[in-house]
């Protein structure tokens, strides 16, 4: 295992310079120049030329690159041209708001999928099946940022229960938490529905199982068989499912921070572009 973990390290290695790479190159060729939309387009020539020769926009494209990818692995992401505040230092203030949302988004996709799951499994072709199957279907169909909007009108417009917007005051457990709630809830719809399809159809595979049907003749009760051998080790793919969907919920985090003006990545990246 540890020696799968280094090569797919290394094997990332070269896609990550390639990606690096076509960024640089794609930035530079790009139209436009970053002094004159740092300093506007009245600015002078001669401080458009000075502010150039600062940002090194004036060497060569290769000594470019090699400072480029130098100060990448120093750390250093440079200075935004519009705020003039490091950018490592700013992703750094967002960091947390996000994480906080994933991480929150995959715990109640695992609270509510996974009972959701297993009563669609011991009730196959039941109701309770159909309406679980077509409730992760809904799931997995309806985006988190409508969702969002959905939740904002009924719980803090409608309700007043939770705050609009804001991610709220990380030393203030209560605040932080009534403005997570909302935007976790949009986000833990997607991860309950993965949760819940990975789960019935893993216990339904482990229930077919020779083990199983020994533990039925042996005479346990089925609720013994089912939590002390079915799913013990259906709970093996559901847990690899969380580390797999992480990046998918911080991609989707994106549009739910803007549409409940939460700070993190997805509204740093969407203002830098603005930007």
């Amino acid at each position: 295992m540890f020696q799968y973990a280094i090569r797919r390290i290394l094997i990332s290695i070269p896609i990550l310079l390639v990606v690096l790479t076509l960024v640089f190159v794609v930035v530079r060729v790009l139209p436009g120049d970053p002094a004159v939309a740092a300093l506007g387009d009245q600015a002078s020539k001669e401080a458009v030329e000075a502010l150039r020769a600062k940002m090194g926009l004036n060497d060569p494209l290769w000594l470019q690159y090699l400072k480029f990818l130098g100060s990448l692995c120093r750390g250093d992401l440079g200075t935004s041209i519009i705020s003039g505040f490091p950018v490592a230092a700013q992703i750094a203030s967002v960091v947390p708001y996000t994480l906080e949302l994933t991480f929150l988004a995959v715990f109640l996709g695992y609270l509510f999928g996974i009972p959701l799951g297993i009563s669609a499994a011991v009730r196959r072709n039941s109701f309770v099946d159909y309406f679980n199957r077509v409730f992760s279907l809904l799931g997995l169909s309806v985006p988190a940022f409508y969702l969002g909007i959905l939740l904002i009108l009924v719980f803090s417009v409608k309700l007043r229960v939770f705050p609009v917007v804001g991610g709220g005051e990380f030393g203030d457990i209560e605040d932080n938490l009534m403005h997570v709630a909302l935007p976790a809830l949009a986000l833990g719809m997607m991860m309950t529905a993965y949760v819940t399809r990975m789960t019935r159809s893993s216990i339904l595979d482990i229930m077919r199982e020779d083990y199983v049907r020994t533990a039925h003749s042996k005479g346990l009760s089925d609720r013994k068989v089912l939590y002390k051998h079915v799913l013990r080790n259906a709970l093996i793919p559901i847990v690899a499912l969380g580390g797999l969907y992480v990046v998918v919920l911080i991609g989707s985090s994106v549009m739910v921070e803007i549409v409940f003006s939460r700070p993190g990545l997805g509204k740093l990246l969407v203002g830098a572009i603005k930007q």
